[in-house]
């Protein structure tokens, strides 16, 4: 269900994007949605930690060691994730490389230049297949406890809504459809959350209050 979402929502925002003149052509589109993504990133980021924290914080002994020990897993996801994805920028920004390269002024260039494609070759599908995974599943949360995905996932979309919002995400569109496709994330997000609780709770007895020893 997150997965046809996410496809249902993509085709969505296209439609919007082309039909409302936000977009010019297809890479316009994809541009949009790396952008969504990288925003995406940033906000999980800072709502990982915190949200993890308070998660744990709020469970009992010896539940509370149980989630920290479990933590690790899912925070070294998100870091390889940020930081596969920094590394280029980070390259390029800080003067390492430049169009003005010259990759045969000494043996160390060539393998810096062979080294950064072997690197490429692996980002590219690893960007790729990484990212729609680790959204989908959440960085792994469910490592910690089954019912943290569908509470961070609600709270990270909720968060994103929010910078949408204050950046003036679609503002060129009617004020309807703008909040349509501010809301409809967010609320659709909401709803299989939801869902997804009741079925931890209703098939296999898992509840958050269970979770947290309360």
């Amino acid at each position: 269900m997150q997965v046809w979402r996410s496809i249902v929502g993509l085709v969505a925002v296209t439609w919007m994007m082309v039909s409302y003149g936000l977009a010019s052509d297809a890479d316009a589109v994809v541009d949009d949605r790396f952008g969504q993504i990288r925003t995406t990133l940033i906000t999980l980021a800072v709502t990982f930690p915190i949200a993890v924290a308070a998660f744990i914080a709020a469970a009992r002994p010896p539940n509370r060691g149980l989630f920290l020990r479990r933590a690790g897993k899912p925070a070294g996801a998100l870091l390889a994730l940020v930081v596969t994805i920094a590394a280029p920028r980070l390259a390029t920004g800080l003067g390492y490389v430049t169009e003005e390269t010259d990759w045969t002024a000494s043996p160390g260039r060539v393998v810096l230049l062979f080294a950064l494609g072997a690197f490429g070759l692996w980002l590219i599908p690893f960007v790729l297949y990484g990212i729609p995974l680790s959204l989908v599943h959440v960085f792994r949360t469910a490592d910690i406890h089954e019912t943290v995905p569908p509470l961070l996932a609600t709270l990270l979309v909720w968060g994103v809504a929010l910078f949408d919002v204050f950046r003036g995400a679609y503002d060129s569109v009617p004020l309807g459809v703008r909040m349509v496709f501010l809301l409809g994330a967010p609320l659709s997000v909401t709803v299989l959350a939801v869902w997804e609780l009741r079925r931890l709770r209703k098939r296999h007895g898992i509840t958050l209050r269970g979770a947290l020893l309360r």
